[in-house]
């Protein structure tokens, strides 16, 4: 992550000003987009509290790393490939994906990471407290006695709680005033919290040495003292993809025939990441591009157009073994979508190869 942070942040943002926003924001509008069709999923289908969590995170987190790693130099090594010189396209391929992978972190590991930690301490509570144990977890719906799907609403402030118990204050706007202020406070430290999960930490150092000059002659000259860093991340970054294809072949064993996951609730994920978000990435890319916000460069907006069509991001995998909760229910969703995966990214590479030549 180190390496790949560095190339993005030397590399990839030597573009135009008004595009070196363009990733980011492309990035989070399909998140938010994926996010909300997988809570209109959640409301639809109605599944138990412990899928709530990761239905959204697979609608929303996508794989931004080793898909695109995959994808992108096996076409620019290609004879005729539309986007130029193998080399050039290589050097600036792995930069774009490398910045995509980068900031994708910040949006698994807030987000999707606190949607799937909320969902899995309700349902946790939920199971202990009031469920009996031979009740199946597709029959706790996750809805509370207003019928809100709790999993996605903000869990109370503990002094909050403590003043309600207490007796309501006489005046209710100063009342409401310090339930927000609470409220903005613990979402604050939260993220904040988050942040310093190992791969946001790695992207923000990464980003570090390729913005500043001198902390970047350090790591990437010849004879600078911490070129041994940036040796150890190349050597590292090479076995990370089949490192990362062994784990996710191993995840997907663990949900076979042990799990009671209805079929809409698959069909619905792999219908929003390869169906839904392509075509709302398209009108992104086609809308900034035509408002002069990307450069123009094909392989530019290949890997913007290509961010939409990736399988759910790996970490949902680590975040459900994490919290003990929803691993069959993962392992059958990756299984899935990674084998609609094959056939999708064919047909969506092709015609985005035709809209961006």
């Amino acid at each position: 992550m180190l390496c790949s942070s560095h190339r993005s942040s030397s590399q990839a943002w030597q573009a135009p000003s008004r595009s070196r926003t363009s990733f980011p924001v492309n990035m989070g509008i399909i998140f938010l987009i994926g996010a909300a069709l997988g809570w209109l999923a959640v409301k639809v289908l109605r599944p138990g509290e412990h899928m709530q969590g990761l239905i959204v995170a697979c609608s929303s987190a996508g794989n931004w790393g080793t898909i695109p790693l995959m994808i992108v130099p096996a076409i620019c090594n290609e004879e005729d490939s539309p986007f130029g010189d193998a080399s050039t396209c290589n050097s600036l391929g792995l930069s774009y994906v490398s910045l995509s992978m980068a900031l994708g972190n910040f949006y698994i590991w807030t987000h999707s990471y606190s949607v799937m930690k909320r969902s899995a301490q309700l349902y946790k509570k939920s199971h202990n407290n009031h469920l009996p144990t031979n009740i199946r977890k597709e029959e706790n719906s996750g809805e509370d006695a207003n019928g809100h799907y709790r999993a996605f609403l903000p869990q109370p402030s503990g002094e909050f709680c403590e003043d309600v118990s207490s007796g309501l204050p006489s005046n209710q706007l100063a009342s409401s005033y310090m339930y927000y202020l609470r409220r903005a406070k613990d979402l604050l430290v939260e993220m904040l919290n988050e942040l310093w999960s190992p791969p946001s930490v790695a992207a923000l150092i990464g980003f570090a040495i390729g913005t500043i000059d001198k902390l970047k002659s350090l790591v990437t000259e010849e004879d600078g003292p911490l070129r041994v860093v940036l040796d150890s991340a190349k050597l590292l970054g090479g076995a990370a993809i089949p490192c990362t294809v062994l784990i996710l072949g191993g995840n997907l064993t663990k949900g076979r025939g042990r799990t009671l996951m209805k079929p809409l609730v698959v069909v619905s994920i792999i219908a929003i990441r390869f169906a839904i978000l392509p075509a709302c990435g398209i009108g992104v890319v086609k809308a900034a591009g035509e408002l002069g916000f990307l450069p123009r460069s094909p392989l530019y907006h290949y890997v913007l157009l290509l961010q939409s069509t990736v399988p759910p991001a790996m970490s949902i995998g680590t975040m459900a073994q994490l919290f003990d909760v929803g691993e069959e229910e993962c392992s059958i969703v990756f299984l899935w979508t990674h084998l609609v995966a094959a056939m999708a990214l064919t047909l969506w590479s092709t015609v985005f190869m035709s809209l961006v030549s």
